[in-house]
């Protein structure tokens, strides 16, 4: 076999495994990507914050991109690309790691709750839950300031800022996969192949956000504390909004998935021979045969080794070469596209779990939530702050046993039955049966039809979408200059993050706090994660104009909330 010969097939075998790899990290990215978009919800509970600011935290992967965007896509041309996206690797996966974090340092998760659950199974006492709550006052009282403060360290109520950091990490170890790899993919590879070769990156790129979802949607059913607490004394089911899933469980898993996926970049050259052109015997295989290289690097004697490139050499020509992009007319219409999709995509996709849930995943269609004081529930002390949903048998749900005017209770955990509710049979015909279930009641029938036309018009609105995404890429890398490809990519990726994916779930975030109908209350005091909203006014991303009218009165008043919760 020829030198020549053997030199082809090591560049095509180097080639392969660079194109198995970048489809591998392609897919680890996804996949982290999609499990931190599907915990958004726990995270929110967990940490008992807004939104708003569980939009800011999800910002933070867009806000570590572009920090070092522009210097990785322009520098990182010029050095060794495979092991810079490498590199990249390891500090997503740190990321992930750092974001389980605060699992670890706080106590057991406490939900907010109205009744004094009996872990005694045997144990034949009943509670009173109408007694049970503080007095309606003690929402009205002066807080002590420094036992809050107090209450707060302890609680941990600022670790949601490991999370903040853990997920910008990530946005800074993603920055230089796709510029870097997609521009290394395109220099040693033959142009008519390119197309082909990114089509296969992004299908099974594409395998990773429907893994993250199933993650996510698996975990979410799993105790935030298992394996730490007995769960036959948790009161929750996983369909209640205070429950709170094993988040931290998935950060673990797909840290150690982008951790791999580092493996096979720190054994792949930093240059290869152009696919399909034949080198000479007497050069090294190393060499680059590319103008995105060459035209950085100085000339060199065929004899001599190649002389290191100080960083002065390569600078001096950064800020020439961003003009030479941006009067580019096609690359900036191409950004500028790609601007306005990203920017409603990104907050669609933040709380798009979040909407599925409240949308179709609540309870019945007409859901009657009693919040306030009623002649049925005047004796009870009931607290109008405490969130302890109840199921009553005619379908209407009640924010507390207490607020159903329930007298007693019998089982324990999950199974606890509440009877002898007075306001049950004040809201309808007197009948016989006057007791409720924990929980919120079931929802109807039909919003399952619904939720599978939802997402069935979903999958085909992603389909239709994903047809652009690699002749997007081919446009792009076609209608520069040959050495400004890694620069026009990762200054497409900082305006468009910059601008399309930092903003919206900060205000999609601020927009669904509006629709808020109940919130919860923290361990420390004040006002913690929303418990529910009107689903509605979430959908169209506004307050509907009795919002206003109920947050005046329902301290006073008894208030029939119709919750549509099916489109």
């Amino acid at each position: 076999m020829s030198e020549s010969k053997k030199t082809r097939e090591a560049c095509c075998s180097k080639l392969k495994l660079f194109l198995a790899s970048m489809a591998f990290v392609y897919f680890s990215k996804a996949f982290g990507g999609a499990y931190m978009k599907s915990s958004i919800t726990q995270i929110e509970r967990r940490f008992d914050i807004p939104s708003s600011l569980i939009g800011f935290i999800d910002g933070s992967f867009e806000m570590g991109n572009l920090l070092v965007i522009a210097f990785v896509s322009y520098f990182g041309a010029k050095l060794h690309r495979p092991r810079l996206i490498g590199i990249g690797c390891v500090i997503m996966a740190a990321g992930c790691y750092l974001t389980a974090l605060p699992h670890f340092f706080q106590g057991p998760y406490k939900y907010e709750t109205s009744v004094s659950h009996s872990t005694n199974v045997n144990s034949t006492e009943s509670i009173l839950p109408c007694l049970s709550n503080h007095s309606v006052t003690d929402t009205d009282d002066t807080p002590d300031v420094s036992a809050i403060k107090a209450c707060e360290k302890a609680a941990g109520s600022s670790m949601w800022i490991y999370v903040f950091l853990g997920n910008m990490l990530r946005g800074i170890g993603e920055t230089p996969i796709m510029p870097l790899g997609v521009s290394y993919l395109d220099d040693f590879s033959r142009e008519e192949n390119t197309p082909f070769y990114l089509a296969c990156i992004h299908t099974v790129g594409i395998l990773g956000p429907m893994f993250g979802f199933m993650l996510g949607s698996f975990l979410a059913k799993i105790y935030v504390d298992v394996g730490s607490v007995d769960l036959d004394t948790i009161t929750i089911t996983h369909k209640d909004s205070r429950w709170v899933g094993a988040w931290w469980l998935g950060f673990i898993v797909t840290g150690t998935v982008i951790l791999m996926s580092s493996i096979p970049f720190w054994f792949l050259p930093k240059s290869l021979p152009k696919q399909g052109k034949e080198e000479s015997p007497s050069r090294s295989t190393e060499l680059s045969t590319v103008a995105e290289q060459e035209n950085f690097l100085p000339e060199e004697n065929q004899e001599a080794e190649e002389k290191p490139v100080t960083f002065k050499e390569l600078a001096k020509d950064f800020i020439p070469s961003l003009r030479r992009l941006f009067k580019n007319s096609i690359f900036s219409l191409m950004v500028l596209t790609y601007l306005v999709v990203v920017n409603g995509f990104i907050g669609m996709i933040t709380f798009k779990p979040k909407f599925m849930e409240q949308t179709f995943g609540q309870s019945a269609s007409k859901a009657i939530f009693l919040i306030g004081m009623t002649p049925c529930n005047m004796g009870c002390s009931c607290s109008i702050k405490h969130w302890d949903p109840v199921c009553a048998y005619n379908g209407m749900t009640y924010a507390s046993p207490c607020l159903a005017g329930c007298q007693t209770s019998t089982g324990t955990g999950k199974e606890m039955v509440f009877h002898n509710c007075t306001c049950i049979s004040e809201m309808t015909a007197p009948v016989s049966n006057m007791s409720a279930v924990l929980g919120q009641c079931p929802r109807k029938s039909d919003c399952d039809n619904k939720f599978k036309i939802y997402m069935a018009l979903s999958v085909l609105g992603s389909f239709i979408s994903a047809c652009g995404g690699t002749p997007g890429y081919i446009v792009l890398l076609r209608s520069i200059q040959p050495d400004l490809k890694s620069l026009a990519l990762g200054m497409q990726t900082l305006i468009v993050r910059t601008l399309g994916g930092i903003p919206p779930p900060i205000y999609f975030g601020a927009l669904i706090d509006r629709t808020c109908l109940k919130w919860g209350t923290k361990q420390c005091g004040g006002r913690g994660a929303c418990r529910l909203y009107d689903a509605n006014a979430f959908r169209y991303r506004k307050t509907s104009p009795w919002l206003a009218v109920y947050q005046k009165h329902s301290h006073s008043k008894m208030d029939s909330l119709q919750i549509p919760t099916c489109l």
